[in-house]
């Protein structure tokens, strides 16, 4: 293991640490370490790291091999929920998925008889989108994009024994590796091409990916046991095989936000400039570079001055659309929560709802909450308890700052029949 290509954080997680009483985590630090820090400094987007925590059960919490025996045999997983691999390569659904029977009309449910025979003939099973259909893991999922400021998704692979799913790829997103059960082995090469874009997956560079995992020493060889994780930047090489028992791991993927995302939001946002909208020449070869060169000058300074005169507002709202569309806030309980909202009475205690993107922008007589699909206009004296109440973990109905009790039942009612808070348990 090459000490440059990663660092190896022991003690996350540690029962034996001697704290009085535990202590609530969040997401990222339970996969990081507790120097999240660092791990931001000297990590994000450079280079793997690998944390092995003392708990092996540090992340039973979201999903065990019971849980993928219930998602595969009673939860009616339909494609895409569900692909198994052999030898690198997909399995065709048809030979896992079938009709659903009476009173369901679909014909592409998982047939858990037809997943349990390619299971044991050494088929890895990969269950997708967990972040949309498993508690433990949306709640996992959804306080960890909160913290990235990044979009995420979940999948687990559950891989036969002494078995590997896929041939050695890159992935075009950042991913956190959580080991849950088993062991594997892991084999990580540096990239073949850094940092690749959404649409320039790993089959791009086939032939060079082949050859340094073929012919070059791994950077990290290493295997991961119940309780470990690994952060892999998008376009490190990876290969994985399963020891001994079956092995299951859950991958986090991160949708990371990159620099590439501001030039297409200014590229989008300069069509407002005429010169850009400007036709060529009737009868162009655009074929031809000799009549392309001048007009292609004429746009790089047009587009240079364009795009000086593009300001940072214009560009954050062109790039917080996909951003904030690009995940599902925390769930919420439909019934309860409109008896909740119903007999809402002071002294209630409600919180922000978690990774529900927002802004407020204050005018001169409202104050405008701005989510991914709407906007709320609200008066403009709301600004103070709106400010706090999305801000603060908790508050109680009554203990808003600036305004009376009955006002703000008014708003904390408007506010939770809109999605933006949720009661808080008890």
């Amino acid at each position: 293991m090459r000490a440059d290509s990663t660092e190896l954080v022991t003690g996350a997680g540690d029962p034996s640490a001697g704290d009085p009483a535990p202590v609530r985590r969040g997401a990222l630090e339970r996969v990081v370490g507790p120097d999240v820090a660092a791990f931001g400094d000297r990590h994000w987007g450079r280079t793997p790291l690998l944390t092995r925590g003392a708990d092996p059960m540090a992340f039973g919490d979201l999903l065990d091999l019971d849980g993928v025996d219930e998602l595969l045999s009673r939860r009616g997983l339909r494609t895409p929920f569900l692909r198994l691999a052999r030898n690198g390569a997909v399995v065709d659904s048809s030979s896992f998925t079938g009709p659903g029977g009476v009173g369901a009309e679909i014909g592409d449910q998982v047939r858990d008889d037809r997943v349990a025979a390619l299971f044991a003939d050494g088929s890895t099973v990969v269950l997708q989108a967990l972040h949309r259909n498993w508690p433990g893991v949306i709640d996992f999922a959804t306080a960890l994009a909160e913290e990235l400021g990044h979009p995420v998704q979940a999948n687990a692979y559950v891989t036969p024994p002494s078995s590997q799913g896929f041939s050695a790829h890159y992935d075009v997103h950042d991913v956190f590796v959580l080991q849950l059960a088993g062991r594997k082995q892991w084999r990580i090469h540096a990239p073949v091409h850094t940092d690749p874009l959404r649409d320039q997956p790993w089959n791009d560079h086939a032939a060079a990916v082949a050859a340094r995992a073929r012919d070059d020493a791994p950077d990290i060889d290493t295997v991961l046991e119940p309780g470990n994780a690994l952060y892999l930047p998008r376009g490190w090489l990876h290969s994985a095989t399963a020891l001994g028992d079956v092995s299951a791991h859950l991958t986090v993927g991160v949708h990371v936000v990159t620099r590439f995302a501001l030039v297409e939001a200014l590229t989008a946002l300069v069509a407002s400039d005429e010169r850009l909208r400007a036709s060529l020449p009737l009868g162009i070869d655009v074929a031809d570079p000799e009549q392309l060169a001048p007009h292609l000058d004429a746009v790089r300074d047009a587009l240079l001055g364009a795009v000086r005169d593009v300001g940072a507002d214009a560009v954050a709202r062109r790039v917080r659309r996909r951003v904030w569309s690009g995940g599902r806030p925390e769930p919420v309980r439909p019934v309860a929560g409109a008896a909740f909202e119903r007999d809402l009475a002071i002294g209630d205690a409600v919180r922000r709802r978690i990774g529900l993107p927002h802004r407020i922008v204050a005018t001169h007589d409202r104050v405008v909450l701005e989510l991914p699909d709407r906007q709320l206009s609200l008066p403009a004296e709301t600004a103070t308890a709106l400010r706090a109440v999305l801000d603060a973990d908790a508050w109680r109905a009554g203990d808003l700052p600036g305004m009376d009790a009955p006002d703000q039942l008014v708003l904390l009612r408007r506010l939770l029949r809109e999605g933006v808070l949720v009661p808080v348990a008890t």
